[in-house]
């Protein structure tokens, strides 16, 4: 980046980047330089906020993480709130919050350390916590393409927990259920209108499913395992639904990201692909867009796909989607990664961005000719490309099916 730009934008955007380093990091460090520095203690609110690693598995770190203040914690960990705010907001709050983490045996939840992240992470509230570390957290960031950005990071001597932590009845209902297998809780909680993030949360630290089984799950897999659990369960219902009576499509542009979908009268399939240009995220110095996708039919996918997380995020929030609108339809679901967006932010993002596309008023496509009308229209790649990369899309072209829907 030329530092010169940099002079004169003064974060508003001119580099043309989805967010400013600058001024996030900026920020997060003027929230915690005076409560860190130097010292091996720190006092804040946990979201609550758990991360429970996979390195070493099936021994792995794991531990609380704080924030400065309660305003920031009250959105600290909490994903759903995260699409309407500014990334560069959403990196602030994420990177002022202190995680204090400790090697842990995943099946060992009955030590007194992970008895206490059980506590935060049952808590749908705040809660005052107190990290002793035994030497002070590095200033760092730590960015996956999974987990949500983290800030500052220690090893944990101790973790203090004060006052009461308060719980939704749900919750408690399930985490004291031993025999209810994980699975079950999953769809218990979110049935009862639980955040997909704090069902995350549960199943990382081991709060759920049936006694002998229960243990700690890396924050990574946990995110993934609920996508995909809510979203099949989602899915054996929509299955049972008519097909959509006419072909639709949406998109949203947000973030230096676009994202369309569209929607075609047949029985449930569902593609998900991602084009990453240039000086984007994961093509920083490529001189090409590069396109990666994964597809199933009405019989769903046995292996994981190669595109990752995100393939379940946005196949939960289309499921979502069709069960709201009681269709069932083979969706085909698009995003555009521009230059500028070049830091991972985890696959809630996706989800999340996905949701909010479901959520704009679809445009009625009559014919293949609209189709590919809609698609020059919205995306920068245009209908060639897309329809050329697309399994669903390739076929209808192919075959002309869409014509029969005039």
């Amino acid at each position: 980046m030329d530092p010169r730009l940099c002079v004169l934008c003064r974060g508003r955007g001119l580099c043309g980047r989805a967010y400013c380093p600058i001024l996030a990091k900026a920020s997060a460090l003027a929230s915690l330089s005076p409560r860190l520095g130097s010292s091996t203690e720190f006092s804040g609110y946990s979201p609550p906020a758990i991360f429970v690693g996979r390195k070493g598995y099936p021994k792995v770190f794991a531990g609380p993480g704080a924030s400065p203040s309660l305003e920031k914690a009250l959105v600290g960990d909490h994903p759903e709130r995260w699409a309407s705010m500014d990334l560069s907001e959403v990196l602030s709050v994420r990177l002022s919050t202190v995680f204090g983490r400790r090697k842990v045996l995943v099946t060992n939840l009955s030590s007194s350390y992970v008895s206490k992240l059980i506590e935060l992470a049952l808590s749908t509230k705040p809660m005052d916590v107190e990290l002793l570390f035994e030497k002070p957290p590095r200033i760092r960031v730590s960015l996956s393409a999974f987990e949500p950005p983290m800030g500052p990071q220690g090893i944990a001597r101790d973790v203090r927990v004060y006052g009461s932590s308060s719980s939704w009845r749900a919750v408690e209902r399930v985490h004291s259920d031993w025999d209810l297998s994980a699975s079950k809780a999953i769809v218990e909680l979110y049935r009862c209108g639980a955040p997909v993030s704090l069902i995350q949360r549960l199943l990382s630290v081991g709060a759920i499913g049936r006694k002998q089984s229960r243990r700690l799950v890396p924050t990574r897999w946990a995110i993934t395992a609920v996508d995909d659990t809510l979203s099949r369960w989602i899915l054996e219902r929509v299955k049972r639904f008519p097909e959509l009576s006419e072909a639709q499509a949406m998109y949203l542009r947000t973030k230096g990201n676009l994202f369309v979908a569209i929607l075609l009268p047949s029985k449930w399939s569902f593609e998900w692909m991602e084009a990453w240009f240039p000086g984007s995220t994961w093509n920083p110095s490529g001189s090409t867009v590069v396109i990666e996708g994964d597809y199933e039919g009405f019989g769903g996918r046995k292996d994981y796909p190669s595109i990752g997380g995100c393939y379940f995020a946005s196949r939960l929030a289309i499921a979502e989607y069709l069960y709201r609108i009681g269709r069932q339809a083979a969706v085909v679901t698009l995003r555009e990664i521009y230059p500028g967006f070049d830091i991972p932010v985890g696959v809630w993002f996706v989800r999340e961005c996905v949701r909010k596309l479901t959520r704009v008023k679809p445009v009625r496509i009559g014919s293949v000719r609209e189709l590919k009308e809609f698609l020059d229209r919205v995306t920068v790649l245009g209908s060639r490309v897309w329809i050329s990369r697309s399994r669903i899309l390739g076929r209808l072209v192919r075959s002309r099916r869409l014509d029969e829907y005039l």
